[in-house]
């Protein structure tokens, strides 16, 4: 007497096919996982009997990494799996209990070791590519805001897998496996990431192919995150973020150009410049932490792009309409702000940055014609608030403890080159004593 049917499960009140394990069941019980509009949860058994079948198939995978002549025989098993990887992927969005009942059953062990073996297998068969992603996303999926699927994904999947697929040549794998990377990163993790010199090269290498991957505006998030977070950098966090230093100003200054084809329309959401965007705000951060603000003044070539990259911006936004121009008009309730919103904003207070203290790179905005620059950016400018705030306070630091920064001021004012009223908004005015001409503060402080 043949073996009774086990029942059928419910998910939601949905009937699931049972036994599942044929192609069409489990393409069933995707779509159903893919339905759930309130993300209702849905018994353990479901989720066990999906990882029976990831279990089987994965047996005949193996077999084709010891006998390559099995390659040409995989179809049905990768099927069968790419569909337990979807299935398990929905079930994962937004739900930490279906989270939680997938981890538990280990899962996500069992998914590492057979993306493991299709790295291994070493063909780019479509079928064998397709099972690589979603297995990828499966994993991104059960770690999404889940910290304990975080760690067992780390533990599983730290150091081998990353070195396995960052340097893949199929573009989505390499931006899979770096968003699993990047999403399950803490402090810990993250000192962990950087003593394995392999995984921190292969990330900048992968970065470097594919610029215009959205996974490096992820990791620049994070490292904004951190740098503005409640706690202060530690002397262990230092050495990393310095490393990271290089890699963000050394990117900005070589690629930085890119942001200008926000100018046109038709790349209005280029993913390299909207990257670019964002390295600007690391850069504007890490330089307000003072150790490595004194890193980045002398990195070389920084300070010049920045100045050169607005006057870029600055002709292309009064020479034309763009996503660069002055807007001096409130926006009406309800408006998106454009992707570049604050750029013009980011590279002055930049350039007031790396100017702290640092008589040379103040002395070299006065040769590049920087100063005039930055004051003729002053303007009423909705694309960019608190512009001119920045503008005042780039202007204080060029010309703190700096006689022929301010010498060019004040005579920029005699000449009618700098508005009188707009440095009386920053707290200065011109006074002439004798044959000589001092910019000095408003406020009865010192001159300058």
């Amino acid at each position: 007497m043949a073996a009774p049917r086990p029942p059928p499960a419910r998910l939601s009140g949905v009937m699931v096919p049972a036994p599942i394990q044929d192609l069409e069941a489990l393409r069933a019980l995707t779509a159903l996982f893919k339905e759930q509009r309130n993300r209702e949860t849905a018994p353990r058994t479901i989720f066990q009997r999906v990882l029976d079948i990831l279990k089987k198939s994965s047996h005949a995978v193996e077999l084709a990494c010891r006998d390559p002549s099995q390659v040409e025989h995989l179809t049905s098993s990768l099927q069968l799996i790419t569909e337990c990887f979807r299935c398990l992927r929905n079930a994962c969005i937004e739900c930490s209990v279906n989270q939680n009942s997938i981890r538990n059953l280990d899962t996500i062990g069992v998914a590492v070791d057979l993306i493991l073996l299709f790295r291994e297998l070493r063909v780019e068969q479509e079928s064998l590519l397709t099972a690589f992603r979603c297995g990828l996303q499966f994993l991104g999926n059960i770690a999404s805001r889940n910290e304990d699927s975080q760690s067992v994904v780390w533990v599983h999947a730290f150091p081998e897998l990353f070195l396995s697929c960052l340097n893949h040549p199929d573009k989505k794998i390499v931006a899979y496996s770096s968003m699993i990377l990047f999403t399950s990163l803490n402090s810990e993790r993250m000192k962990e990431l950087e003593e394995n010199l392999n995984i921190a090269i292969d990330v900048v290498e992968a970065h470097q192919r594919q610029p215009e991957s959205e996974w490096p505006v992820t990791l620049l998030d994070l490292m904004i995150a951190k740098i503005v977070g409640d706690e202060p950098l530690t002397k262990d966090d230092i050495p990393v973020f310095l490393s990271h230093a290089e890699l963000i100003a050394s990117t900005f200054v070589n690629q930085c150009k890119i942001v200008l084809k926000l100018t046109s329309e038709q790349h209005a959401d280029d993913e390299e410049a909207l990257a670019t965007i964002r390295l600007l705000d690391v850069l504007c951060e890490m330089t307000a932490n003072t150790d490595l603000l004194s890193y980045l003044q002398v990195f070389p070539g920084l300070l010049e792009r920045v100045i050169d990259l607005l006057r870029l911006i600055h002709v292309a936004g009064n020479d034309t309409t763009n996503i660069f121009s002055t807007s001096g008009c409130v926006k009406a309730e309800g408006d998106v702000s454009n992707v570049a919103e604050g750029f013009k904003s980011h590279l002055i207070r930049l350039i007031g940055n790396l100017c702290y203290k640092n008589k040379d790179n103040q002395d070299k905005v006065n040769e590049l014609d920087g100063i005039p620059l930055i004051l003729d950016s002053c303007s009423i400018d909705d694309s960019n608030p608190f512009l001119t705030q920045w503008v005042v306070y780039a202007i204080r630091n060029l010309t703190e403890d700096n006689s022929q920064n301010q010498d060019l001021i004040a005579k920029m004012e005699q000449q009618g080159l700098a508005d009188a009223s707009l440095l009386k908004k920053m707290g200065l005015e011109v006074e002439k004593r004798g044959d000589r001409l001092i910019l000095k503060s408003t406020s009865g402080t010192p001159p300058l």
